[in-house]
């Protein structure tokens, strides 16, 4: 099973707002054994979003999707995402029961439209100010504040999907390699590669950027865990043995 997420927003793609989602998404799910295995950022266009969502739907992923879900005439998320699957929106039930208890007598049908989804979605709580999100198809709709969407995130990944936290033997491990050039360490690479094929292997090289500072690469692999340990001992030993100081990655 494979997540994706989609994060929403002209406001992410014109700079007047810095995407934090991505990056507390893959702590989230790192903490649970789990990995993201894409992501897309996509602005309130609705045209743009129905193609974007319809194609996310047709993957058969878990995706998670932030922001856009307001009731607001930018907040296109709800309408989209209705559009892509081809159903019409609705009020949901249990959505309006609890919108009609947080507003009480200051309800409205604007307010209302906060609980409209595509027929056929679930809520999703929210613990910050009680307007659910909504999943449907194995999409996850939540808010753009990160206050609320990610104990709403957390929320479905502990109740919806405990039973792959941890299932996967798939663990990482990395060396960061004083003074070296990737052109220098190839060769280890594909060895390294082609003797542990099950492994996925990356190297991010970093360039000085002020005086005194050193060239580093992080070299490392990523799968079982027993193979990994197998392939950076290899690597360890190889790189020392070339004249490389390096330093084991937290």
């Amino acid at each position: 099973m494979a997540f994706g997420a989609i994060i929403i927003g002209d406001e992410i793609l014109s700079g007047r707002r810095s995407d934090k989602h991505l990056a507390k998404l893959v702590e989230m799910l790192g903490a649970r054994g789990l990995r993201l295995a894409w992501a897309r950022y996509v602005g309130d266009d609705a045209q743009r979003l129905v193609a974007t969502l319809r194609e996310s739907f047709a993957t058969g992923d878990v995706v998670f999707s932030f922001g856009g879900i307001g009731a607001t005439p930018d907040d296109r998320t709800r309408q989209s995402a209705a559009a892509a699957l081809g159903v019409e929106l609705a009020l949901h039930p249990e959505a309006e029961a609890i919108l009609r208890e947080k507003f009480g007598a200051e309800i409205t049908s604007h307010r209302l439209q906060l609980g409209t989804y595509p027929q056929g979605s679930a809520i999703i709580p929210n613990p910050y100010n009680q307007v659910p999100g909504f999943s449907i198809r194995g999409h996850y709709f939540v808010p753009g504040f990160p206050v609320m969407a990610w104990p709403m995130i957390e929320w479905v990944l502990d109740t919806q999907f405990r039973h792959l936290h941890h299932a996967d033997d798939f663990t990482e491990a990395a060396i960061t390699v004083l003074d070296a050039m990737e052109g220098k360490l190839v060769d280890l690479m594909e060895a390294v590669t082609a003797a542990f094929p099950e492994l996925e292997l990356f190297s991010l090289p970093s360039v000085p950027t002020a005086p005194g500072e050193l060239r580093t690469i992080e070299l490392g692999v990523k799968g079982p865990a027993a193979s990994v340990s197998a392939a950076m001992a290899r690597i360890c030993a190889e790189v020392g043995a070339r004249g490389y100081a390096w330093q084991a990655k937290a």
